[in-house]
């Protein structure tokens, strides 16, 4: 027998544990995102995503965009995926601004590759930081439900976006937390929020007779029924391919 001693701090650590500080590393993104959305409102940032500011800067907002198109176009997709990645509210009332400043065509590309962004940003956050912890601690029963979700994930991602009941921020978390594969969360969304952004886009082009007459846009124009039945008509065709698969597998 070796009389040589074994230093405990040489020993091999376990696979399982974090090394030092590495497993805080994998909340930062989450951390980040809270320390966010908990400035913005300290700071009173929500005084000024409100209707009453647009109406007062509209027209300086109008020659800025005229006189810097492509610095105006950037800063609002920095600002559009900036509200959405820390989940703070504004975004119908951004997109209802870019429909004003930049028309319908061009706010609503502005505003699928801002969300967007913001989107993925916040679903790479909480698959890096939640989803694997979560899949651990939750059990079996969180494993079957992870497999009829992501056999289904396009249908119900494009479901979900499409039909505005469910928020955008919990839309975003989902997928993360049941392992749907990041090109599948990025086609949706996409796809998905183009009709309801082309909708507040339209309702922002028309802003400055509405502002002209006093009043304030609708914001709930999308839960009007001549707009919200074709919504949901697109979702009942996406689910039913769903049905389908359904009907013809065999119960187990």
């Amino acid at each position: 027998m070796s009389g040589e001693h074994v230093n405990d701090s040489d020993a091999t650590p376990d696979a399982g544990t974090p090394r030092g500080g590495a497993g805080w590393k994998r909340f930062a993104p989450i951390l980040a995102i809270a320390a966010g959305i908990a400035l913005f409102f300290a700071l009173g940032l929500q005084r000024y995503v409100s209707f009453e500011t647009l109406a007062r800067h509209n027209a300086a907002l109008a020659a800025f965009v005229t006189d810097h198109a492509v610095l105006a176009s950037a800063a609002y997709i920095l600002a559009y995926a900036a509200v959405t990645a820390f989940s703070v509210p504004g975004g119908a009332l951004l997109t209802i601004a870019g429909g004003f400043l930049f028309g319908i065509a061009w706010a609503s590309l502005l505003v699928v590759v801002g969300a967007t962004a913001g989107a993925t940003a916040v679903f790479l956050a909480a698959r890096t930081a939640l989803g694997d912890s979560l899949r651990r601690r939750a059990g079996p029963w969180m494993a079957r439900m992870e497999g009829g979700f992501r056999r289904d994930a396009a249908n119900y991602l494009l479901v979900l976006r499409l039909v505005p009941i469910v928020p955008f921020w919990l839309v975003n978390l989902v997928p993360a937390f049941f392992g749907v594969p990041l090109r599948t969360f990025l086609w949706t969304t996409i796809v998905g929020i183009v009709p309801g952004t082309i909708v507040y886009a339209a309702v922002g082009n028309g802003l400055g007779e509405t502002l002209a007459m006093g009043e304030r846009p609708d914001l709930g124009i999308i839960f009007e029924p001549a707009i919200l039945l074709p919504l949901i008509g697109l979702a009942v065709l996406a689910l039913l391919p769903v049905a389908y698969r359904r009907l013809r597998t065999p119960r187990a």
